[in-house]
C-alpha cells in the first residue's frame, strides 16, 4: 500500500477507534455551509463529521473489526464518530435531513452491529443516555416517594386524633 493511501486509512482508522458507534451519510447535495451547521451541531455531543473515500474506510472498518459495511459504500461518504452518545447524534442527523432533504443516512454500526437505515432512525427516537438515566432513576424513586407520603399521612392521622 503506498504510503499516502496508508496515512489516509491510519487517519480513519483513527476515527473508528475512539468511538463505540459508527454512522455513515450520503452528503450528495450538501453545501459546505450545511457540512459546517452539521459539525457544529455535532460538536455539542463530542461527534465529528468526515467525508472519506469508499475504499479508505472500508479497509479501516476491516482493520477495526467492524461488521462488513461494503454494500453501504457507494456514492459520496461521509462518517460521523465520537463522543457517548449515538442517539444525540443520530437525531441531529434525521432532523437536518427532514429540514434541509440533502442529508441522508446510510447504515451505522453501534457497538459492533450493523443497522440500517430504519435501525438508525429507531436509534434517533431513543433517549440520550442521560436522559434515560434520570427516567431510570424517577421510576426507582416513586415507590419511595409514596411510602414516605403514606407513612406520613398515618403519623398526621394518628396525631390528630391524639389532639382531640
Amino acid at each position: 500500500m503506498r504510503s499516502e493511501k496508508k496515512f489516509l486509512v491510519d487517519e480513519v482508522a483513527q476515527h473508528l477507534a475512539k468511538s463505540n458507534y459508527l454512522l455513515l451519510a450520503d452528503f450528495t447535495q450538501v453545501t459546505v455551509a450545511d457540512a459546517a451547521s452539521i459539525r457544529s451541531q455535532i460538536r455539542e455531543f463530542g461527534a465529528e463529521y468526515h467525508v472519506v473515500k469508499n475504499s479508505i474506510l472500508n479497509i479501516a472498518a476491516k482493520s477495526a473489526n467492524l461488521p462488513d459495511i461494503a454494500q453501504y459504500l457507494t456514492g459520496h461518504t461521509a462518517i460521523v464518530t465520537g463522543g457517548d452518545n449515538p442517539s444525540g447524534v443520530a437525531k441531529v442527523l434525521f432532523k437536518f435531513f427532514k429540514d434541509k432533504s440533502r442529508l441522508e443516512i446510510k447504515a451505522g454500526v453501534v457497538e459492533g452491529e450493523l443497522l440500517n437505515k430504519d435501525a438508525v432512525e429507531e436509534l434517533s427516537k431513543l433517549p440520550s443516555l442521560a436522559e434515560a438515566r434520570a427516567l431510570f432513576l424517577s421510576l426507582l424513586s416513586t415507590p419511595a416517594g409514596s411510602f414516605v407520603r403514606v407513612l406520613v399521612a398515618k403519623n398526621d392521622k394518628e396525631s390528630g386524633a391524639a389532639a382531640e
